[in-house]
Order: C-alpha cells, then structure tokens, then sequence
C-alpha cells in the first residue's frame, strides 16, 4: 500500500520537511483525517460558533476524489458539552451541502464496515475520540501506535491526515499515533498555520511587532523571551493582564486590587522574569503610559507615572492607543496575540478595538487565537489580516520556540517515508 501511494508524491515534496495535499495523490484513496471541531454548545447540544468548521472546508473539498473518514473530538470528560459528534455531522452537512453521514463508533464493528462500504467521495465523521479513554492520554507516538484505535482503524486507511493544528500541541492519540503506521500529511489549516506563524517569527519583514495581551501572562511572556533573544521582534507592546505585570516589574505601584489579581492567577514570579526580560530589553519592550480604570463600570483614565490606585485596571489609555497604533501600522511584521484589556465591557473594549484596527494596516498580519480573534470577529475586520489562527495554547506554543508534537510527528513520519 504505501510504496503505491510514494510513487504518486509530487516532485517537489523533497522541499518540506513534512508532506502536504500536494505531495501525494489521493484519488481513490482513504484519508483518515483529524480534525478540530470542538465548537462552544447551549445546554439544548445546538452549536454556537462554526468558524473550525468553515475553516476545514478548504481541506475537504480538495478531497472530494477521496473516501474520507473523519476524526474529531467535543470537550472533554466531565463538561456539559461532551457530547456524541451527530449535530456536528449535520452542520457540516450544511456548510458542505452534502451528506457526511454520522458513525456513533470510533473503532468498533461499525465504524469498520462503514469505512469498508465507502466509495469514492465519501465523507463520514466518526465518534467523539474522546470517548475513547487513551485519546487524551499524553504518550509518545510509538506507544499510541500500540492501542486498538490505531490497530483497527490503520489497516482501512492509505493515508493520514492532521488538518487540527489548534489541539498539536498535545501528544495524543489520534493526533500522533497514526502517523508511525500511515503516510502522513498536513491539511490545508495545518499548512497554512505552520507557514504563517513562521514567516511570523522569520525576522525577513521588518520592523516586526509583537502585540501581547491578555490575563495568559506566563504564555506572553514565554513569547517575549523567544522573539527578543532570537532577534525576531524589534518591538514587543505588553497590554492587559501582562503589562501589569510588566508595570509592578518597573516599579510602577499598580495598586493592591492589582497585584491582588496577579497572585490570584499565581503569576507573582512572572514579575521577576519581566523584570529581567527588561533590563536585556528595555528599548525593545513597550509599556504602556497610560491605563483606564474601572470605578463603578465607568471609565476613568490615568497617567502611568504616578500611578497609585487600587482600582482595577481595566484597558489602556487614549495615549498608550495612539503610541501603540502607529507602531502597529507602521510595521511589516504584525503578531497579536490576546485582548488589550475587559473587551467583553463596551466601556473598555476601545484599546483592543483601536489594536486590532491598526493590525489591519500593517504589512502582513497575524492575530492568534482565543479572544483576540473574536475581538476581530466581532469588528468585522478578521478577514483584512494576513492570517487568523484556530489556535489558542498551540499558538502561543509554537510562537514561544516549543516544539508542537503534532507538527513533529508528521516531520518524523515525512523522514522515515523518504528513506524508503
């Protein structure tokens, strides 16, 4: 089976360290592919967000010659939403407009003579992976390898596919192990993500900068350290949770409501670790020099020298929006990644919003995942930046220097295959 489809690799593949859509004919062929579709749910199991699924449809419909067996997952255990995958064949049914018909089964009899009766064209999304015990399970590739879902499932397929680059950051199974046994190939998003934050963090489109926000400061400042000490980024802008964070490192008195959140968080040690990151950076990291403060749900807005308050900082100020804003436009290289303060309250959206704006200015734009995308989402501006990321933690991970094991598995498997 597999030195049939090598003959069929494009002959350009030689170029990549892993495989693509392009590299190997599919015609005819059974694809197994992972997918993201974990989508927020109401308690009544209806879907409230279908941008994952629209963003695999690019993916799917370059497979229409192939017999394609889908693998995905909902929640997790213990949550309301960990549900059985049938609203999410119905949905992408419609975002389709065709049939993919819903297997309640992941590997079992089912599941393996519906695979067997399938023709070319075929899609069909199996069981939840997740119900599955050793799918969540972090292991490495070759032990994944030995479970039953691979064993049963592996032999009926020709090639595996990970187009679910937002869960590649974790070692589990239906990510990784399929790909010591099959020819494996990155989808369309997988390609498309791994291209973008690359060239992200490639230092060739300068100046580049980073725009880092949010209440995930441990992540931002994971990020700050790799692209300062790499030479990937000639500015870093620190907002939110992060540049309180930064400010207390300063010296700024940030106030004890403040400081309250930070331990509450425990990101107390974070303070040290920006701290040193700005004594080697100083000039390379900006903070902002002005805040907005939530008294009573109301805006008020305060210089940064001098500050003493123990209201909660809430946004950014006009100023910080207007120094920050040129940078961002100005620059070729855009990478953003969390809000700029409590966006979900329209009294101190105004400094993610005015970021966000100015992102779409710049050269080549990336924003990450989480709420810094639905910020964009919610302008209706997603679709002027260079890229969107589906990836929250594999976002942050793959920006901060980290190795994605999804990502590395589909290089080890694109090894192992050329040298046959």
């Amino acid at each position: 089976m597999f030195i049939a489809i090598f003959l069929e690799l494009n002959p350009d593949y030689m170029k990549r360290d892993y495989l693509t859509v392009d590299d190997i004919n599919l015609r005819g062929k059974t694809v197994l592919c992972r997918l993201d579709l974990n989508s927020p749910m109401d308690p009544n199991g209806t879907i409230l967000d279908d941008s994952r699924f629209r963003s695999h449809l690019v993916t799917l419909k370059e497979l229409d010659e192939a017999k394609v067996v889908i693998l995905s997952h909902q929640s997790r255990p213990g949550k309301s939403d960990f549900t059985a995958m049938e609203p999410h064949s119905k949905l992408l049914s419609k975002l389709m407009r065709r049939n993919i018909d819903y297997i309640d089964d992941i590997f079992g009899t089912h599941a393996i003579e519906s695979i067997k009766k399938m023709r070319q064209g075929d899609i069909i999304l199996l069981e939840n992976s997740r119900f599955y015990s050793e799918e969540s399970l972090e292991r490495a590739p070759k032990e994944h390898a030995r479970t039953h879902m691979v064993k049963r499932l592996a032999p009926l397929c020709d090639v595996f596919m990970n187009d679910a680059f937002s869960v590649s950051h974790r070692s589990h199974l239906s990510v990784t192990g399929f790909t010591e046994v099959l020819p494996s190939i990155a989808g369309r998003v997988m390609e498309k993500e791994i291209d973008s934050l690359s060239r992200g963090l490639s230092c060739n489109e300068r100046p580049c900068v980073y725009v880092l926000g949010g209440a995930k400061v441990d992540d931002s400042i994971k990020v700050t350290k790799n692209v300062l000490e790499r030479g990937c980024a000639d500015r870093v802008l620190v907002t939110g949770v992060v540049a309180n964070v930064f400010l207390a490192a300063a010296g700024v008195s940030i106030g004890n409501a403040n400081m309250g959140f930070i331990e509450k968080q425990g990101y107390l040690d974070q303070i040290d670790i920006a701290r040193e990151l700005l004594a080697r950076f100083k000039k390379n990291i900006g903070l902002p020099v002005d805040v907005a403060l939530n008294k009573n749900d109301e805006r008020m807005e305060e210089k940064v020298p001098g500050l003493n308050t123990d209201l909660p900082i809430h946004d950014i100020g006009i100023e910080t929006m207007v120094k920050f804003s040129q940078e961002i436009s100005n620059a070729k290289t855009v990478v953003m990644n969390g809000p700029a303060g409590v966006f979900e309250k329209d009294a101190f959206a105004l400094g993610t919003y005015e970021l966000i704006k100015a992102g779409t200015m710049s050269g080549f734009s990336v924003v990450g995942g989480g709420h810094i995308a639905a910020a964009a989402e919610q302008l209706g501006v997603s679709g002027k930046f260079s890229h969107v990321s589906t990836g929250g933690g594999a976002c942050i991970d793959f920006l901060a220097g980290e190795k994605l094991p999804g990502i590395e598995a589909l290089k080890d498997a694109a090894r192992r295959f050329r040298q046959k």
